[in-house]
């Protein structure tokens, strides 16, 4: 199951005895508790998954590595979207009145952060003020055009939507290459870098 995770999946089965000596004790709790981790991006030794910990605060969060035949679960962020609750959140709202114009592109799109997180466990981690981050893979070229059309579209939801694009260079913000910049910030496991096409041969081998 490890080698086929991807940033943003969230997988259950990390136990205590996984966590550094000097991990906060809110990551242990999290972690006694049975919930998920969130893949990150970051070079990881063989065997290992590179995740985050999220708590119930802002800044709580803690990144750490789990053993990949530790994983019992995994869930991707397009699982997410299947089915949603009814609920007044914004962004619960947002993503509800987003998901036939989403569900239309063609693509595979889902869920992250808190909402994602949120939509996953049961756990009340979105608020009211919540932002909606949202990821659309993109394995083919995505156009400026369309791109300036899909943020349109997320601009008009009741509340901020952040959508990243996976490309095979790495995730961008498709605020980022809607706007008018020749080059736009990618982020792949090595760090981030700035390119003109992430979807270029020549960007894979860089």
């Amino acid at each position: 199951m490890h080698d086929m995770t991807r940033p943003h999946d969230l997988l259950w089965g990390m136990t205590p005895a996984q966590l550094p000596a000097d991990a906060p004790d809110w990551a242990h709790q999290v972690v006694d508790a049975g919930q998920p981790v969130v893949v990150r991006r970051a070079v990881v030794a063989s065997g290992q998954i590179a995740v985050g910990l999220r708590g119930s605060r802002r800044e709580e969060r803690y990144a750490s590595v789990m053993v990949a035949s530790a994983v019992l679960r995994r869930v991707r962020p397009e699982q997410l979207v299947e089915r949603l609750p009814i609920t007044e959140l914004p962004a619960l709202c947002a993503l509800a009145e987003l998901k036939p114009a989403l569900d239309v592109l063609g693509l595979c799109w889902g869920v992250t952060g808190s909402v994602g997180y949120q939509l996953a466990t049961g756990l009340p981690t979105a608020h009211a003020d919540s932002d909606l981050d949202l990821l659309l893979r993109t394995p083919l070229a995505l156009s400026r055009p369309r791109a300036r059309e899909l943020q349109r579209l997320l601009d008009e939801a009741p509340c901020r939507v952040d959508m990243q694009l996976e490309t095979p260079a790495g995730a961008i913000a498709l605020r980022e290459w809607a706007g008018h910049s020749p080059r736009v910030l990618v982020k792949c496991a090595t760090g981030a870098r700035l390119v003109r096409d992430p979807w270029a041969p020549e960007e894979l081998a860089a």
